[in-house]
């Protein structure tokens, strides 16, 4: 437990002393975070404050994560890919700006030197959040604090699942790289410990997931102190993409499939 507690920290960057570069180190973060996903953070926060002051119980509103962009097909699923280019491009953003610093992608565990156990690994990641997450999200639900999530609301087209699945992998490799490479790879440099920088990344994290409700909010949370501690512990980032893509590809592709079909559906 103490082990869990207090992390080894396996290629971590050296902590800068020199006051311009912390202060050009900050200035990156608010930039990077105010361009990607701290301003969602911001307009979460307003989503569910706007929903609370609905006189309807949050229960009873919903909320969809991929929704039609375009009447007509086709341009509509140049839209989706571009949304999904967006994400790749933030993470992109993310390791481009860690690797003028100095630290390679190698460092944050995104090489390609044991594909099979970062495989497996991510497989293991994804049962253990995914169906305590499930759960917790249909508790919250049911208690009231939670919209109704609607993973997808996109016509049921030849290319749809293709869509959902380049999104669950869009969504997986910004959010892993940002919030948990590059950001806790940041704070390393600023002096923060472990458990602070963990702390800041979950807390992001269930941040621009606010517009769901509390369990939202609450599911996320958890997820990010999962996923942020087994970086710190194994300095290996690609099972928590491949992990976080396998767990939008269920809930993207499956609820597409499946709405209408099962009852207790929202």
């Amino acid at each position: 437990m103490r082990a869990w507690l207090r992390p080894e920290r396996p290629g971590e960057p050296e902590p800068v002393t020199d006051p311009r570069e912390r202060r050009a180190i900050v200035i990156e973060l608010v930039i990077v975070f105010t361009v990607t996903l701290g301003l969602s953070g911001a307009r979460s926060l307003l989503s569910l404050v706007d929903s609370l002051l609905n006189p309807v119980p949050l229960s009873r509103q919903a909320v969809a994560l991929n929704v039609p962009q375009a009447n007509a097909d086709l341009i509509d699923l140049f839209k989706q890919l571009l949304s999904a280019a967006q994400l790749f491009a933030w993470g992109a953003l993310g390791l481009y700006l860690l690797w003028r610093g100095g630290i390679r992608p190698r460092r944050l565990g995104l090489d390609r030197d044991r594909p099979g156990r970062d495989l497996l690994t991510g497989a293991g990641l994804a049962a253990l959040i995914g169906i305590p997450g499930l759960a917790l999200y249909f508790l919250a639900y049911r208690m009231g604090a939670n919209l109704a999530v609607l993973p997808s609301t996109l016509d049921d087209t030849w290319w749809r699942p293709v869509a959902l699945c380049i999104a669950a992998a869009g969504n997986a490799w910004a959010e892993e790289i940002l919030v948990v490479g590059y950001l806790i790879s940041r704070l390393r440099q600023l002096g923060f410990g472990e458990n602070g920088s963990l702390l800041v990344s979950a807390v992001l994290r269930g941040s621009y997931h606010l517009y769901q409700g509390f369990g939202g909010f609450a599911g996320n949370l958890v997820m990010g102190l999962v996923f942020g501690r087994v970086w710190q512990r194994t300095n290996r980032l690609w099972p928590l993409v491949i992990a976080h893509t396998l767990l939008d590809v269920v809930a993207f592709v499956g609820y597409a499939l499946l709405r209408g079909r099962i009852s207790w559906l929202p």
